[in-house]
């Protein structure tokens, strides 16, 4: 017998349990007519099917099984159970349809949040936006669930935890030029950054990626930004981040195009951009044009 008959037949013994005799399988007459032991047989049956069809690939069938058996879990009142079941279904459905994985996610956050588990509950929305993340992407939605996991974490006072989430917020608010809402991030990581020996070292890229945002916007209160940053920071005021903002600064000012380029290379030879920078970067950088092109 095959693995996929194994489960077939473990499937419909499962069935069996949770049928009654004129064949209606709702959920309520399920639970009146074959007892809470039956159902709790079923379950068992089911996520032994559920875990053959994993180990064959079956992805989309054993999600449906995982979330069947967290419906059921629900019924019988077991919510952790049920959660349980329901992140095991986004774990099959994510290698097969995204959707149906974000959906049993959002239920197994509803069950975490209503039990005041609130750090399992942003540890779920941030899943969520990294399916958000793939290949379908959706940054906005992203951005809407990095944002609540944020709001759970810093709930629980996992401070840590919500600034990482946080800074996905900023990095794609960035993106879509929500700058504003980025440089409010950044600045407010970067100052808490300063009274933690720990992480006070990367205060400085926090500010280089709120002064190139505000460089977006307007040089003239990047100018001002900057010198909020080195009176915040000495060590910021002698770092290289600290120089490139300056010297980017003088060179929009001065609309030198070439000149920028050049502040711009020198600083990616010893310390590489990711595509972010080079995406903000570029945007500064036909800002100077098209302003030139308007004289």
């Amino acid at each position: 017998m095959s693995n996929k008959q194994k489960a077939d037949q473990l499937l419909a013994e499962a069935n069996r349990k949770l049928f009654s005799g004129s064949g209606l399988v709702t959920k309520v007459f399920s639970l009146f007519s074959s007892g809470q032991s039956n159902i709790e047989d079923a379950i068992e049956l089911y996520i032994r099917a559920a875990n053959i069809l994993k180990m064959e690939k079956e992805w989309s069938e054993a999600g449906k099984i995982f979330n069947k058996v967290g419906d059921l879990h629900l019924d019988l009142g077991n919510k952790h159970d049920a959660a349980t079941k329901f992140s095991d279904a986004s774990n099959c459905f994510k290698k097969s349809n995204p959707t149906e994985a974000v959906n049993c996610l959002l239920k197994a956050i509803n069950i975490y949040t209503d039990m005041g588990r609130f750090s399992v509950a942003a540890r779920h929305h941030v899943m969520v936006a990294e399916i958000y993340e793939g290949e379908n992407a959706d940054i906005e939605k992203a951005v809407e669930h990095y944002s609540k996991a944020a709001d759970y974490y810093q709930c629980e006072e996992s401070n840590t935890s919500a600034n990482r989430c946080l800074l996905n917020v900023a990095r794609y608010a960035a993106q879509l030029e929500q700058y504003d809402r980025a440089i409010q991030i950044y600045e407010s990581i970067g100052q808490s950054s300063l009274d933690n020996n720990l992480l006070k070292y990367g205060a400085k890229e926090h500010f280089l990626r709120a002064g190139l945002c505000h460089l977006c916007v307007d040089a003239l209160n990047a100018q001002i930004a900057i010198k909020r940053y080195e009176e915040m920071s000495p060590a910021f005021s002698d770092s290289r981040e600290c120089k490139l903002l300056k010297d980017l600064s003088n060179k929009i000012e001065a609309q030198d195009v070439d000149g920028f380029s050049e502040v711009v290379q020198d600083y990616d030879s010893i310390s590489h951009f990711d595509s972010w920078y080079t995406t903000l970067l570029l945007r500064i950088k036909n800002k100077i044009t098209s302003d030139d092109d308007l004289k």
